[in-house]
């Protein structure tokens, strides 16, 4: 049995030779992605470029530095992905490498002190997307851990709201302080609810979407099954009216209900999201003033433009300023809006890169999704799936609002740009979100027999403890024959 069980394990470990012969379409994935990041690099090193010549007529003394460093970080995190995640989809490191790129340059060039804070933040998010694939091997093992992760993701949005550790910055109380840091608990706590939300409804679907509970002419599913629609709720409410932070309540119960939508495979559960937020949202705006300080902004934001619509103004103008082909990198005002390097920073590009620019950054969200919607589609397991749906969500929706708050589609909301807001927490919660769409789409590839299977470093160990008790027991079975 002992030689079995090595045998068996020796043939799974293959050289890197023996991989790419077995694995020849994993491999031009891989290739494919190094391209794409050289060029990513390429993009963000022109545009750095033009940026410095268009306010100071110079080339920037630190380019090469700054393209070492960026294309020293995206290589770093490639290598890692070729090595523990090689079939993985080969667009998504990529495409966050541009968004991230362009934001850099646009951050910098509003304020270079944010920018080299921005650059400890860009070291720290590739680190922990590079550890997150490493130390998460198996992504359905997460399953194990969901309700762990449903207490931290609930401590993490309230945590806000805790008297003497939240703080209430340009007027959201969205951020903890802890002496000198100051970070978005929110941020992280969105994927921790996404893993449960994916575990918990990959368990019980069927139950869910079973209507075996009759109440008068109605069927509905247990009450046991109903009540996490209800909390789901009930948080999103606390966020929208405790924390005065629109764009993350909306944020989150979206997620919830796109995500028990496609596990139950029930249009009703879409339209009772819908029709649950929207009652909670007109509450809000009949009841709580900022609420409807928002909406009146949204509405009319030239009713005062030099002060509650002053913002979004200067966006509106700056964007048509921009035109079709942008003022130019380095030419334009981005600095007349108010935290453009947060909230408005795709004003700040639309208007030096114009609506080529602008589209750019859409197109590059719209891959961005349609790879995260195709890895849930080729896996065959239910909670990897519902959490490929999950993450891409997260990414989609986030774009979507803050996008639209800015060219005045939806009300204006306080959350950030995925990959090119600045902001340490953002940046770090989506290579974190990132590593965890890609290991899932590895996984994918494996099951379809694109790449061999290998057992992780964790199973090698237990089948290494396994071989290990086996010659135990054989020799202690040994001694007794032979003493008998």
């Amino acid at each position: 049995m002992t030689g079995m069980l090595e045998a068996d394990l020796e043939s799974t470990r293959l050289t890197r030779r023996d991989r790419r012969a077995v694995a020849p379409l994993a491999y031009r994935r891989r290739n494919a992605e190094l391209t794409l990041i050289i060029m990513a690099a390429a993009i963000t090193a022109v545009a750095y470029t033009l940026a410095s010549l268009g306010s100071n007529a110079e080339i920037p003394p630190g380019i090469f530095g700054f393209v070492a460093f960026l294309l020293g970080l995206m290589l770093i995190a490639h290598f890692v992905v070729r090595r523990f995640a090689t079939g993985a989809d080969a667009t998504l490191l990529p495409l966050a490498a541009l968004l991230h790129g362009i934001g850099f340059v646009m951050i910098t060039r509003l304020d270079d002190e944010l920018a080299s804070l921005q650059s400890l933040w860009s070291l720290l998010g590739v680190s922990v997307f590079c550890a997150v694939l490493i130390i998460i091997q198996r992504a359905t093992d997460l399953a194990r851990y969901r309700w762990l992760l449903f207490f931290a993701g609930a401590s993490g949005l309230l945590l806000p709201l805790v008297p003497g550790l939240g703080a209430n910055i340009n007027g959201a109380r969205i951020w903890v302080s802890l002496g000198p840091i100051n970070f978005q608990p929110g941020e992280f706590a969105k994927i921790a609810l996404a893993i449960f939300f994916a575990a918990f409804f990959a368990e019980n679907r069927e139950l869910i979407a079973a209507k075996t509970w009759k109440i008068g002419p109605f069927r509905l599913p247990e009450p046991r099954f109903v009540l996490p629609v209800l909390v789901a709720w009930g948080f999103a409410i606390v966020v929208m009216v405790g924390q005065r932070d629109l764009g993350s309540s909306l944020l989150f119960f979206t997620l919830f209900v796109v995500m028990v939508w496609v596990a139950t495979e029930r249009l009703g559960w879409l339209l009772l999201g819908v029709v649950l937020f929207a009652g909670a949202a007109y509450l809000s705006w009949s009841q709580f003033a900022h609420v409807q300080t928002r909406v009146d902004i949204w509405i009319d934001p030239w009713s005062d433009s030099l002060g509650r619509g002053y913002q979004i103004v200067q966006s509106l103008f700056g964007l048509a300023d921009g035109g079709i082909t942008g003022t130019g990198l380095g030419r334009g005002n981005p600095n007349q809006v108010p935290e453009a390097q947060n909230d408005f920073i795709f004003a700040a590009i639309g208007e030096e890169m114009g609506m080529i620019g602008g589209t750019a950054i859409l197109m590059s969200y719209l891959l961005i999704v349609g790879a995260g919607f195709r890895t849930a589609l080729r896996t065959d397991r239910t909670f990897e799936k519902l959490l490929a749906v999950g993450l891409t969500t997260i990414i989609g929706v986030q774009a979507f609002i803050i996008i639209g708050g800015v060219i005045k589609l939806v009300p204006l909301t306080g959350i950030t740009l995925p990959f090119v807001s600045y902001g340490g927490s953002s940046l770090v919660s989506n290579y974190i979100l990132l590593a965890l769409l890609i290991r899932v789409s590895d996984s994918a590839a494996r099951r379809l027999g694109e790449v061999p299977d290998e057992p992780t470093p964790g199973e090698r160990w237990a089948a290494w403890q396994l071989r290990r008790q086996i010659r135990h027991d054989g020799k202690q079975g040994t001694g007794r024959q032979g003493g008998s």
